[in-house]
């Protein structure tokens, strides 16, 4: 899966425990009718992936989706979602529909100078 967004917020590097366990949290902003301010956490060697970024910037991510469940100490159970980013890129701001060629512009093209105004065009406008 992937999101597409403007960078809101880039976390600090995070350690935990006497396992060598890093996180690095990163807040991306949806750009559509009803922006959604998504937390994603790159963990491991992906949190080296973050710091070419800068907040304000246009990024693609690559996402899994991770569910856990726990039981706590009384013997109730719950679950846990998060977002886990795996990959990142920049995404140009001006980045046209890849699907549409580009179009030159009109200065490209000869003008048209063997029009014969006599001629007759049976066009109703």
């Amino acid at each position: 899966m992937e999101v597409q967004g403007r960078i809101k917020l880039i976390g600090e590097t995070q350690s935990f425990g006497s396992n060598g366990f890093r996180k690095r949290e990163l807040v991306v902003t949806t750009e559509e009718q009803y922006p959604q301010h998504l937390m994603i956490e790159f963990v491991q060697d992906k949190t080296d992936l973050l710091n070419t970024y800068q907040v304000g910037q246009q990024v693609k991510v690559n996402i899994n989706l991770r569910g856990r469940e726990w039981t706590n100490p009384q013997g109730e159970v719950k679950y846990f979602n998060s977002i886990q980013g795996w990959r990142i890129e920049a995404v140009q701001a001006d980045a046209s529909n890849p699907e549409m060629p580009p179009v030159p512009p009109a200065q490209a093209f000869e003008p048209a100078n063997n029009l014969n105004e006599e001629d007759h065009d049976d066009l109703p406008f």
